[in-house]
């Protein structure tokens, strides 16, 4: 494949920037010798599944036929030109967004560095490795298996694992569903995940960029940090406007390395959470100046102006676990956020944007992006910013104990935390920082065992270096160590009813009936749910007509739940007669899903204010197959999500049965500020 000649983007007269994103790679498999035509972003199973060297992993069983490449080191290799002067830069520096996950780069046959983690960014100088011509770019990834079992062996870090899982996942920095899950495949991934550039500058650039808000009567004041990479700038200069129309500006000195300015916005135009107002986003523009004005380099972001917290009070009922905006509080709705797509770097930002306004148009208020997964995508976070989702961002642990005694593990988490927290700290649709998911729900304990970490250690990561860096990084964000908490009394009670969150699973994995949940009394409810088949045409994208039914290798092989058909198929009984058809068992299990989930959250919304959210598990799929979602891997509604649609209106009336008195209570649960009537009309 010939070399390309990058083409350089001037942001500004002391930064030049060209992308090595794009079709000019190739992937070798050194295990064959063969090599592949790749595109970065991208992954090994997304570069084979294109040219036809593999079968895509989500049909039938070939997941199981292509476990083994996961096993196999693979080596990007990209060549492009450059002329004397770009060569010669001497401020020229590589630029990684997403590197999956043990790399080690070369350019030119030297080595810059080796990654061990696919959560954060890399930056190489590579003054002096450059060469005018023809320069030689390559990624060589390891797998990570060999070193998960070395590490597995020395000392086991315990998981909640499906079957098929391999073991020591939590030694790697990687996405941990990538391991499976019980709705999802084992397919450990590798590749360039995310973006690439190389950047010349010539400059002082901006080296971090925070904005604080105050809000008080009628006027919201902003301060704005800025640190520079190195002296030599002399000022910043900030402007903010909404929509073209400047509302203030201000430049500040820089003082070595770093400025403070802070700017006021009179009658703010207020961002507002989904069915609450309005979300307008301001544009701020940071330049960084130097001698006669001239203009270093420039950062731009949106902001929202808003205060979005979590509020926890004394009150009649032990602690209020809420969310509030702008001092308003309001009733979480929404759900669990997966990564929409198991091969990851196929879902882009179409993907994402049709997934979250199908949760918008649900009436959706809030996203969890889930601790197995990753933090997202800057576009993720941005598209929430337009439609009002708030999102409950976990840091990524999830369902294990880890080696927090591990010294340069933590230095990797360390980092790892405040490239994140740094980059999407700005967003307005931001709500909550948590540490993990269900941890303190039985993997922790006095001391280490084969199946607890330590407090001591748990506390380590959790209680102290991960607040840490958000009260360094993100002051006004609010913190929560973890998913479910009970933050007074006995941590280990993580169902407290007076205090924290909860995470509900009596019915489906209890095998309680839905009116169990009529009992439950918890201030917030963070993940409760329901399996349901997909509908027919997502199954007869990946299974036979021979192997459509319920015992067939290929439907049980997309049912990652060991005991998952029996349960829907239990509680389908208790409902409603046998289906007669493959067909309707598929509908019929999704108003079953729908059902159990309207039970819930109806119960809940008429608890108010004692219980002040709801996020059912889970709103999206990451592969074609049975699940809790409501949106199935292709974005088809499930009859979940029609009916949440209902129970999540802003309106809500709801009715529960009194069969020993042969009545109904007729209830009205309102969202809407402003009071309101209306007519009720029963037909018996």
């Amino acid at each position: 494949m010939p070399s390309h000649a990058l083409q350089f983007t001037e942001l500004t007269p002391a930064l030049l920037i060209a992308s090595l994103d794009g079709a000019d790679w190739k992937l070798l498999r050194p295990a064959t010798g063969q090599q592949y035509p790749a595109n970065v972003p991208g992954c090994f199973h997304e570069d084979l599944i294109r040219d036809g060297a593999i079968s895509d992993p989500f049909v039938g069983t070939n997941e199981k036929d292509v476990y083994s490449l996961s096993k196999e080191q693979w080596v990007y290799s990209l060549d492009f030109l450059l002329d004397k002067k770009a060569a010669q830069h001497p401020g020229a520096l590589l630029h990684f967004h997403g590197l999956d996950t043990l790399a080690s780069v070369e350019l030119n046959g030297k080595l810059l560095g080796r990654t061990a983690n696919m959560f954060r960014q890399y930056d190489f100088p590579v003054a002096g490795v450059l060469r005018e011509g023809k320069n030689h770019l390559v990624v060589t990834f390891d797998s990570p298996l060999p070193l998960m079992e070395e590490k597995q062996g020395q000392q086991p870090m315990y998981a909640w694992l499906i079957p098929e899982s391999p073991e020591g996942g939590a030694y790697v920095r990687k996405m941990a569903c990538n391991f499976g899950w019980d709705w999802g495949p084992v397919l450990p991934t590798a590749g360039i995940w995310r973006s690439v550039r190389l950047e010349l500058r010539s400059h002082p650039g901006i080296e971090d960029l925070y904005i604080s808000q105050v809000h008080r009567e009628n006027a919201v004041h902003l301060t704005t940090h800025v640190a520079t990479s190195s002296p030599g700038a002399k000022a910043v200069r900030l402007t903010v406007s909404l929509k073209g129309r400047e509302l203030a500006a201000g430049t500040v000195s820089i003082e070595g390395t770093k400025g403070t300015m802070e700017l006021a916005i009179r009658e703010p135009a207020l961002w507002w959470p989904s069915g609450m107002g309005n979300q307008p986003l301001h544009d701020v523009r940071c330049e960084l100046m130097g001698e006669g004005d001239t203009i270093l380099d420039v950062r731009t972001c949106r902001i929202g102006l808003r205060e979005l917290r979590l509020d926890r009070h004394e009150d009649e009922f032990g602690e209020s676990f809420q969310f509030t905006c702008n001092g308003r509080p309001f009733f979480a709705k929404g759900a669990n956020w997966i990564p929409p797509d198991a091969v990851y770097t196929r879902a882009g930002e179409e993907e994402y944007r049709s997934l979250l306004e199908a949760a918008r148009d649900a009436n959706m208020n809030m996203v969890r992006v889930w601790g197995g997964g990753v933090y997202e995508h800057d576009f993720f976070y941005e598209i929430c910013d337009e439609l009002g989702l708030c999102v409950w961002q976990d840091f990524m642990f999830a369902c294990s104990t880890y080696p927090v005694f591990d010294e340069e593990w933590l230095a990797e988490v360390a980092a790892e935390a405040r490239d994140n927290v740094r980059r999407i700290r700005h967003h307005a649709c931001l709500a909550l920082w948590c540490g993990n998911n269900e941890l303190e729900q039985g993997l922790v304990g006095d001391s280490w065992t084969d199946r607890q970490m330590s407090w001591e250690d748990y506390s380590t990561l959790f209680d102290r270096l991960l607040p840490s860096i958000v009260s360094e990084f993100d002051p006004d964000r609010d913190y929560w160590p973890a998913s479910p908490h009970t933050p007074h009394g006995d941590r280990l009670n993580h169902r407290d009813e007076s205090c924290g969150d909860a995470h509900l699973w009596d019915v489906w994995h209890g095998r309680e009936p839905f009116e169990w949940y009529r009992t439950t009394r918890h201030r917030f409810v963070s993940e409760f749910g329901f399996q349901a088949f997909p509908e027919p045409r997502t199954i007869e994208g990946f299974c036979p007509p021979e192997q459509r039914h319920l015992a067939s290798t290929v439907m049980e092989a997309h049912q990652r739940s060991g005991v998952g058909n029996t349960l829907i198929m239990s509680y389908l009984l208790d409902w409603f007669r046998l289906p007669t058809t493959f067909e309707s068992t598929m509908h019929l299990s999704q108003i079953l899903q729908a059902m159990s989930i309207k039970y819930a959250v109806e119960h809940w919304r008429r608890l108010m204010p004692r219980t002040m959210g709801a996020l059912y598990w889970q709103l999206n799929d990451t592969w074609p197959g049975v699940s809790w979602s409501s949106l199935d891997y292709h974005h088809r509604w499930k009859g979940l999500h029609y009916y949440a649609r209902n129970f999540f209106a802003p309106v809500l009336l709801s009715l529960v049965e009194k069969p020993e008195q042969g009545t109904v209570e007729c209830h009205v649960t309102s969202d809407e500020v402003a009071e309101g009537s209306g007519h009720l009309e029963w037909l018996a």
